[in-house]
């Protein structure tokens, strides 16, 4: 027997298969929930689409930005960025007043005016310095026409249960006049996907045509935004024009229909929203840590590792992604808190939790591929090998963490351009959050 077979029967005693999800069965089960969230209101029987599948209301800039200053927020799992970004009149932005804090909601519970005051008393360095703010808020949202979002539901553990229901636009103008500010012209809303596929489709690609755009994350949390080419049933409003071509935010990360191990069922029942965001849990970077932890704890009761190993590791308690990464990238790195608590241990500890390890990156590719490959096939493009579907991928734990960007890479390949003929670029922009917000925020405001 050797050690990995060893430890492929540990997991699938826990019911994590390894070389599983199958990739093809999870596009094949997220392209149904994608139709069925179009057509219909989200779970009145129980194969209703589970994704919300929002409408953005917006569509994507068809030239280079105006000239124009833009205030833009982006409120992400963990951090809450502010600035200024600036066009020229060749379309050329500048970025200025950046500042960085923690995303409030995170620690404790906020009431709404907790929440919102928060936000202003960051946003101070940059008050009256724009008539117009581009929100980017990476939380499942209402968007409306007018360009506002009301918020469906808090996840990555952010705690503001006040602030549900609330349009976010409307209640950040209320506290920024609250604090001295002249009330914004316009605060429009959008999802970080939404600007990640903005951002892909205003940057300059001289010589290059795309075909369709998709925004795609994986950070803290994991999300998706394509544009969908076909009528939406359930925002067909009588007697008013909707466009056929809508930026649609997947808010992916709520797909349940996944088979989960006893690791994945343990860290759900201790999160602070239990039976919601399954695919969430099982593959981002809020998660990975966490339940890869749990994993290893089990392997430690099942002597998997040495006695040494087992109780440094009880010494240590759970580890996080970033201590996960650390290790896969230096195992014998001493100062790691694995490598420290594998330090006077055996030469299997090393190799065993290694793979442990690997087995969930392994899965997050995998569920993550199936994430972007689904919105691919939905968007309908990508049928010419000339003119790609620009795929712009945003977030640490999709292009950071170990081995699995390159993963996600020969997935993709796989499942879309061998198996099914389809073609897709991955591309990069630098600031790209922010300057697809602001790129966004100026193309509605001047729409109006």
């Amino acid at each position: 027997m050797t050690l990995y077979e060893k430890v492929v029967a540990f997991l699938g005693h826990y019911g994590f298969i390894t070389e599983d999800p199958d990739i093809d069965s999870i596009i094949s089960g997220l392209l149904y929930d994608m139709q069925s969230a179009l057509n219909h209101e989200s779970g009145t029987h129980s194969l209703s689409g589970i994704e919300p599948m929002l409408p953005a209301w917006i569509s994507p800039p068809s030239g280079k930005p105006e000239a124009g200053s833009v205030i833009v927020i982006d409120a992400g799992g963990t951090n809450l960025r502010s600035c200024l970004v600036s066009f020229d009149r060749n379309g050329i932005p500048s970025v200025s007043d950046l500042q960085k804090t923690a995303m409030p909601g995170i620690g404790h519970e906020y009431s709404k005016k907790e929440f919102f005051d928060a936000f202003a008393s960051n946003l101070e360095h940059l008050k009256n310095k724009a008539d117009t703010i581009g929100f980017c808020f990476s939380y499942a949202m209402e968007m409306t026409p007018a360009g506002d979002g009301k918020v469906i539901e808090f996840s990555k553990e952010i705690q503001a249960k006040e602030v549900v229901g609330s349009l976010m636009g409307e209640s950040l103008s209320e506290s920024l006049i609250f604090h001295g500010w002249k009330r914004p012209e316009r605060i429009i809303l959008l999802n970080d996907t939404t600007a990640a596929l903005f951002a892909g489709a205003a940057a300059l690609h001289p010589g290059r045509d795309y075909d369709s755009y998709i925004g795609f994350i994986l950070g803290t949390g994991v999300n998706s935004a394509y544009i969908e080419p076909a009528p939406i049933e359930k925002i067909s409003i009588p007697d008013r024009h909707v466009s056929e071509c809508q930026i649609v935010v997947t808010e992916v990360g709520s797909y349940n229909r996944l088979a989960r191990s006893d690791f994945d069922i343990e860290l759900d029942a201790a999160s602070k929203y239990k039976g919601q965001f399954i695919l969430e849990k099982m593959c981002s970077g809020a998660y990975l840590g966490p339940v890869s932890s749990i994993a290893v704890r089990h392997a430690c009761a099942d002597g998997l590792f040495s006695e040494k190993f087992a109780e440094a590791f009880a010494a240590r308690g759970f580890f996080d992604l970033a201590d996960m990464d650390h290790f896969l990238y230096t195992p014998f790195d001493r100062e790691s808190k694995l490598g420290a608590a594998a330090a006077s241990a055996t030469e299997n500890d090393f190799d065993v939790l290694y793979l442990i390890l690997d087995a969930f990156i392994e899965r997050s590719a995998r569920l993550a591929a199936a994430v972007i490959a689904a919105a691919v096939i939905k968007s309908g493009k990508g049928t010419r090998p000339s003119k790609p579907v620009c795929i712009l991928c945003n977030g640490t734990t999709f292009h950071k963490t170990y081995g699995l960007k390159s993963r996600i890479m020969n997935f993709l390949d796989q499942v879309l351009t061998q198996e099914r003929h389809l073609f897709y670029e991955i591309v990069t922009v630098d600031n790209d959050i922010t300057l697809g917000t602001a790129v966004a925020a100026l193309s509605a405001a001047g729409r109006k």
